[in-house]
């Protein structure tokens, strides 16, 4: 009855002839190092050496092993054009995008006639009929604010037994942006 080896069997027996080659090498190479001029080679270089050797043999076979293909980059797939078509509607064809969706946003806009400091203890001797002095003069234009962005200037008036305010001057998108950074 004929023995069948196995593939484990010969990849073991290969390994141990690889080792013992590996190690009559490196006698030899520590015999000649020891019998030629280097005859002062302590043990600690002699394994500095096998290594030194193991690790370009291993070298070797990392190159002998083929690399896998690269894959080529793909393109990406080339992008479409965003359409925008409720901001292209139009209304009476002057050719300008229909803002009829902000027109229901809330804001906020207040009046500023002056500004004052003043301590608590003044403060709380203020009572009705008192007057507090405010940092303009009269006749200054007040400053109207938007959502706490100063947005104009106008002098203040009577309408109809209310305070109202006449815009004298709009403040210009440079100044604006301007005010944004302080």
């Amino acid at each position: 009855m004929s023995e069948e080896l196995r593939q484990d069997d010969i990849d073991a027996l290969l390994e141990q002839n690889e080792e013992k080659k590996e190690a009559a090498q490196a006698q030899e190479k520590s015999e000649e190092a020891s019998s030629g001029e280097n005859s002062q080679v302590g043990d600690a270089e002699a394994d500095l050496l096998a290594q030194w050797e193991e690790a370009l043999k291993e070298a070797k076979e990392a190159e002998a092993k083929p690399e896998p293909p690269k894959e080529e980059k793909k393109e990406p797939p080339p992008a479409s054009q965003p359409s925008f078509e409720e901001f292209r509607q139009t209304e009476g064809g002057e050719g300008h995008p229909s803002l009829d969706f902000i027109l229901d946003i809330p804001l906020e806009i207040s009046v500023e006639i002056g500004r004052s400091k003043m301590i608590i203890n003044d403060l709380l001797k203020l009572s009705q009929g008192s007057i507090i002095e405010l940092n303009k003069m009269a006749g200054e234009p007040a400053e109207i604010y938007v959502n706490q962005r100063l947005m104009a200037r106008g002098e203040v008036v009577v309408v109809n037994d209310r305070f109202a305010v006449r815009l004298t001057e709009i403040i210009s998108p440079q100044e604006r942006v301007r005010q944004l950074g302080s």
